[in-house]
């Protein structure tokens, strides 16, 4: 009867053993799974205090410099942002005339295929106190005006198409410089015609945000 009754003390021992094992178990699952729960919702979760809460949790926290004047600066650090670089070839024509004689005895014409190149972007230096504003984790940006950076004529795939020059007068050396600077200006309003401000302007819009999420801000509007 001793050993009966030993036996029976054993297994109950060994019963509540078990019991207890699994409550742990079921306990340290259930902690495992809210701490991923809460770390999910502070990651996608836009609002400052669910990242808080999960810094509380985890240790760690997200430092935000929300002084107006240091965002500025960032900004600044930009420079000038060339965004759009548009590129084309034009035909320009050039001539001089004489008001008494026929060109083929006093004129001058010159035929130019010209390539260049126009750059535009933000001069982010441009860039106020005022055009920032920051409330908490949210930052509010008035860009600079778009604007023509660069236009240049590429001389390496620039050339005189055909020059004429009248058989009574010798070749005006200014014409060419005349015709080039002609170009470029076709150019440069070609790429005006086409968009390029806006396009620029939509780029740098991308750029900046892209910089102001990089610091930690969650709420972003460049305008």
């Amino acid at each position: 009867m001793e050993t009966n009754d030993h036996s029976g003390i054993t297994h109950s021992r060994r019963t509540h053993t078990r019991r207890r094992s699994q409550s742990f178990g079921t306990l340290a699952v259930g902690v495992v799974l809210g701490f991923l729960l809460l770390t999910a919702f502070a990651h996608v979760s836009h609002y400052g205090w669910w990242n808080r809460l999960a810094g509380y949790v985890t240790g760690r926290s997200t430092t935000i410099d929300v002084s107006s004047p240091s965002v500025v600066e960032k900004i600044r650090q930009l420079s000038r942002m060339e965004t759009v670089v548009y590129s084309l070839d034009k035909i320009v024509e050039g001539d001089r005339e004489n008001a008494y004689l026929p060109g083929f005895l006093a004129g001058d014409k010159l035929l130019l295929v010209a390539h260049g190149e126009v750059i535009a972007g933000i001069d982010l230096a441009q860039l106020k106190a005022g055009d920032v504003q920051v409330k908490g984790d949210a930052v509010q940006v008035r860009l600079p005006p778009a604007q023509i950076l660069t236009t240049r004529i590429d001389n390496g795939r620039t050339r005189v198409y055909s020059r004429m020059t009248g058989l009574l007068v010798a070749a005006d050396p200014n014409l060419e410089s005349e015709v080039r600077l002609a170009a470029e200006q076709q150019i440069t309003q070609a790429a005006l015609d086409d968009g390029i401000l806006d396009k620029a302007r939509a780029n740098a819009r991308t750029s900046v945000t892209a910089l102001l999420y990089g610091l930690g801000f969650r709420t972003v509007d460049v305008q």
